[in-house]
């Protein structure tokens, strides 16, 4: 019996890490899946051929994804209607569902369309990390003023479960002898 494996590009846009961070833990949920995976930072790739799958992730600031993101999306958008592609946000801090945080926008307003052409499985949002020590002095006045709950709210099960989902999806059957 020969397993076949699936290479799996995790590519992400963080400002302060903690986008980088849930990058990492679904990767490692994949790679437990006996797929094969590459994470790296959005801005950083430059071909998608080697991979037959897709993750892309941006932490999302005033409702918008992070620029790297958002180019990542429309320079490969071609190639990501072509293969699988799941798309995650990260950014929303307080208590409740992450969806109903942001007001059920899984994606910035300004890359539905683009989105909707590339027909991604799942798009979802997770919760975010917020700390103040790492703003810069700009950052830390636009927090105050929207009163955004500070701390690490990110749900390391709900990242799982996702991604898990994914991998049972892309995890390749055993293939019998013929």
């Amino acid at each position: 019996m020969v397993k076949v494996s699936t290479d799996v590009l995790v590519a992400y846009a963080s400002k302060h890490g903690a986008t980088a961070e849930i990058a990492e833990h679904i990767a490692h949920v994949l790679r437990g899946g006996g797929l094969r995976v590459e994470v790296a930072p959005a801005g950083a790739v430059h071909d998608l051929g080697p991979y037959t799958a897709v993750v892309l992730g941006s932490a999302v600031y005033m409702g918008g994804w992070r620029r790297e993101a958002a180019r990542f999306l429309k320079r490969f958008e071609q190639e990501l209607s072509e293969r699988p592609v799941w798309l995650f946000s990260s950014g929303p801090t307080g208590l409740g569902d992450p969806v109903a945080l942001v007001h059920g926008r899984r994606v910035p307003d300004g890359l539905k369309a683009l989105v909707a052409g590339i027909e991604p499985k799942d798009v979802t949002v997770f919760h975010g990390r917020l700390d103040p020590e790492t703003l810069g002095r700009i950052e830390r006045w636009v927090v105050t003023r929207v009163a955004a709950p500070s701390g690490d709210f990110r749900d390391a099960a709900a990242i799982r479960d996702w991604a898990q989902g994914i991998a049972s999806e892309l995890t390749p059957a055993v293939l019998a002898p013929a």
